[in-house]
């Protein structure tokens, strides 16, 4: 065996190792899911993971505090995310078999900006709207979602896009913000 697959092999078992250890902190752990390392992770006890789910390395889910009853981060069976950022005050849902590339940021919520002699850091949250992405979904490289949108079954979002309203089903959209482009069969 050469070095590299001798390497490949133990970061899978701790990734197993880390997997296992984490599970029970979360309101639902599906079986056959998987974290890999490095990952952050804080408030997952309002988390719901489903089966077969790759929460890819590099990704960060956060429930920073809660303002609705969760949990507040919802993956669906067979969720695949690569370098993603989940941030839910309220709920954030990735129905069945959502795909999520590299870089993308999913948010129910954003930083309020009124009061100039505060570090935006620092100020109250801003608007706090539920985001859904439906069955099917797929989310190109660095996709930003914004509070309060729902991307439709089947939708395809392009790479670099910023999505503040609505895709509907089965739909193509890119830009920022994101439009739609075109209708799929």
């Amino acid at each position: 065996m050469n070095p590299v697959d001798l390497l490949n092999g133990a970061q899978r078992a701790r990734d197993a190792l880390f997997t296992r250890l984490a599970a029970p902190g979360f309101a639902h752990f599906g079986k056959g899911s998987r974290i890999l390392l490095p990952t952050r992770l804080s408030g997952t006890e309002h988390m719901s993971v489903g089966d077969k789910v790759l929460i890819g390395a590099q990704s960060w889910l956060i429930v920073p505090e809660q303002r609705e009853p969760g949990p507040n981060i919802v993956l669906h069976d067979r969720v695949r995310m690569n370098q993603t950022s989940i941030s839910a005050v309220a709920r954030v849902e990735l129905e069945e078999a959502v795909a999520i590339a590299r870089g993308c940021y999913i948010s129910d919520h954003s930083h309020g900006f009124d009061d100039p002699d505060l570090p935006i850091r620092d100020q109250p949250l801003g608007r706090v709207a539920p985001v859904l992405i439906k069955r099917g979904a797929w989310l190109g490289q660095n996709v930003v979602v914004l509070p309060g949108v729902t991307i439709g079954r089947g939708a395809v979002i392009g790479a670099g896009s910023v999505v503040r309203s609505d895709i509907p089903d089965r739909t193509v959209a890119a830009g920022a913000p994101a439009r739609i482009l075109r209708e799929l069969p």
